[in-house]
């Protein structure tokens, strides 16, 4: 400003010289044009230098503190030291600033073609190899669900990435994608951010006496007669009567309690004890069944728990994992799995096409898991015998029928069941075959059962429950699709005629307090008569295929009880052929190997009743 004043007074200061003589006035002008020219050239030098250097060290940038501030925005990034990156190149500089550029062109053209960057991502500036993590966040998160399944698969597939790649995409991602990761089988945990830190417990508290308090802390008003009792018995089962908890009301209260956060701190301290775990992720995948409770789920931190235990080698832990993902993952499931229903194949997400459902239903004493393991050495049917869940490490539908079969959904379906009312369970329970049967076929329809063709397979007691099942069906309208889909169904050692064990159970029974199941088993049960009389006229024109299976040998009831529990003439349903096995009756459904007569008899029949429905 100075400058230019000074300027402009000179020049005035000219205009205001009074003529001279003709002579001298040309050369004077220009000596002072020249003077007053060059203090102009010399003062506005100065001034744009100085101007220059101010702005250049007012936008001078420390990039070592950029590359720090970089590190800051992700979780372990490992990246190279800043003097090697300066040590780079022009060649290097050249290429980045023209990747820079083509970048800059495809944001321009991706606005103009329904704009794949979200208007917070089209303004970052990202590395070249970052594109197709930004872009695939994008993508996830359109209205168009299978781009959305696209990406989410896209995803699980990158095994090429960076860490810190992962790490963005954990920050960054919805839950409906983090759950689709968790469900996708080749998904890399670093996907996964750490569960949220836990609140600290009360003083002078435990987590146990913190589940105790808020076990008490739920109404007992619309709890069954049975839910009270097990919970008057808070003090030693804590975690098996907050497993019972299904009622939408009680999910909800122990949400708003902290009770997923006390059950993950529940979940860590018993690393070693995955019996407790399991209960656990049994009650999450029950409040998992309320849709309204997923977000707190998720921002809880249970998605990477369940995604890390979908990967486990023990099929027990997976398939709670499992389950309770599927009831999170609305984007693809349109079922719901309630409580101990479980879902052997697929565990995942899945391109193959489900054509079919094979069910297994075990029997007395029985479990969805151990029932169907491989052949073990003699094993006593007693409860006492059925303790040590941890050794039963195979469960052949899931590894053998899902790799014959891959096309099948199967699901394993458990109950509770008891030989004695020895045994400390609720005394006003009494479970019927009819009641049972009743409960099973409710759950069942929830999971989209009957929606496709379908194959029962059961075990012992597990047969009547699927007669029962089906009559009751036959019975309701609205069930009219199951009993159409129902192809065939194959009975291991079921008691059509009653068992040997009921008849002895019934003779000591004043030792032995058999349970109702047991009675409902014995010859001449009317119920049982009942049931395979109605079940013979229902299934006169019903076009389904039937199997059956008979032990031949005597199974050890106890140390020194040796019982042969269905006979071949109890076995024999009166539809079907009936084959026996030189097994006894814990190992009728054990096939040794996968090349035993067992498995490929059982193989066969699947695949020539599902023939027609796997081929379209």
């Amino acid at each position: 400003m100075s400058l230019a004043a000074y300027c402009v007074i000179c020049c005035r200061r000219i205009g205001s010289f009074a003529p001279r003589s003709k002579s001298r006035t040309p050369w004077r002008n220009i000596r002072n044009i020249i003077r007053f020219t060059g203090s102009l050239i010399v003062g506005g030098s100065l001034f744009i230098t100085y101007e220059v250097l101010a702005l250049k060290k007012s936008l001078m940038l420390d990039t070592q503190v950029v590359e720090r501030e970089k590190m800051k925005s992700y979780i372990y990034v490992h990246k190279a030291p800043v003097d090697r990156l300066d040590n780079r190149g022009i060649v290097w500089q050249a290429r980045k600033e023209l990747h820079r550029a083509v970048r800059k062109l495809l944001a321009a053209a991706a606005k103009v073609l329904r704009s794949p960057f979200a208007d917070s991502f089209s303004t970052v500036d990202i590395e070249d190899h970052d594109c197709a993590v930004w872009l695939l966040l994008r993508k996830s998160r359109e209205d168009d669900l299978a781009a959305r399944l696209q990406a989410v698969r896209e995803m699980s597939e990158a095994h090429h990435w960076h860490d810190y790649q992962y790490r963005i995409i954990a920050q960054a991602c919805d839950p409906r994608t983090l759950i689709g990761l968790a469900r996708s089988k080749e998904s890399d945990l670093r996907f996964f951010l750490p569960p949220p830190p836990l609140p600290s417990l009360k003083e002078d508290s435990s987590t146990e006496e913190e589940l105790r308090h808020l076990l008490a802390s739920l109404p007992q008003t619309e709890l069954d007669e049975c839910l009270q009792y097990f919970t008057s018995l808070a003090l030693s089962e804590s975690s098996q009567s907050l497993a019972a908890q299904k009622i939408p009301s009680h999910c909800d209260h122990i949400e708003a309690g902290g009770g997923l956060q006390l059950l993950q701190r529940l979940y860590q301290l018993h690393k070693d004890c995955p019996k407790v775990q399991r209960n656990v992720m049994r009650i999450i995948g029950n409040m998992a069944l309320n849709e309204h409770l997923h977000p707190a789920i998720v921002h809880s931190g249970w998605v990477s728990l369940m995604a890390e235990a979908l990967k486990s080698s023990h099929i027990m832990e997976a398939s709670h994992a499992a389950r309770t993902l599927a009831n999170l993952d609305r984007e693809t499931v349109g079922e719901k799995y309630q409580d101990g229903v479980y879902v052997l194949h697929p565990q995942c997400r899945t391109s193959q096409p489900i054509k079919a459902d094979v069910l297994f239903i075990h029997g007395l004493m029985g479990a969805a898991f151990k029932t169907w393991r491989q052949h073990d050495s003699q094993r006593a049917l007693t409860e006492s015998a059925v303790v040590d869940e941890d050794r039963y490490t195979t469960c052949w539908p899931k590894t053998w029928l899902a790799k014959d079969c891959p096309s099948l959904r199967i699901i394993s379906v458990e109950y509770d069941t008891s030989l004695s009312d020895w045994r400390a369970r609720c005394p006003m329970e009494r479970k019927s075959i009819a009641f049972r049967s009743n409960e099973l076929l409710s759950k069942l329809r929830a999971a989209g059962v009957g929606d496709r063709p379908m194959i029962w397979i059961s075990h012992s007691m597990g047969g009547l429950l699927v007669k029962k099942m089906l009559l009751e069906a036959s019975k309701k309208p609205e069930l009219s699709a199951l009993i159409n889909n129902t192809r065939g169904i194959i009975f291991y050692s079921v008691p059509h005629h009653g068992s040997r064990l009921a008849e002895y159970s019934v003779n000591i029974r004043y030792l032995l307090f058999p349970s109702l199941e047991v009675k409902e088993l014995s010859k001449d049960s009317p119920a049982l008569k009942t049931l395979q009389d109605d079940f013979l006229e229902f299934a006169k024109d019903k076009n389904f295929q039937v199997l059956n299976f008979v032990e031949t040998q005597p199974t050890f009831i106890g140390s020194m009880i040796k019982l042969h529990v269905v006979p071949v003439e109890s076995a024999d349903l009166g539809i079907g052929d009936l084959i026996p096995v030189d097994v006894n009756h814990l190992n009728i459904c054990k096939p040794k190997t996968k090349d035993a007569f067992l498995y490929q008899r059982t193989l066969q029949f699947i695949c020539e009743t599902l023939a027609r429905d796997l081929e379209n």
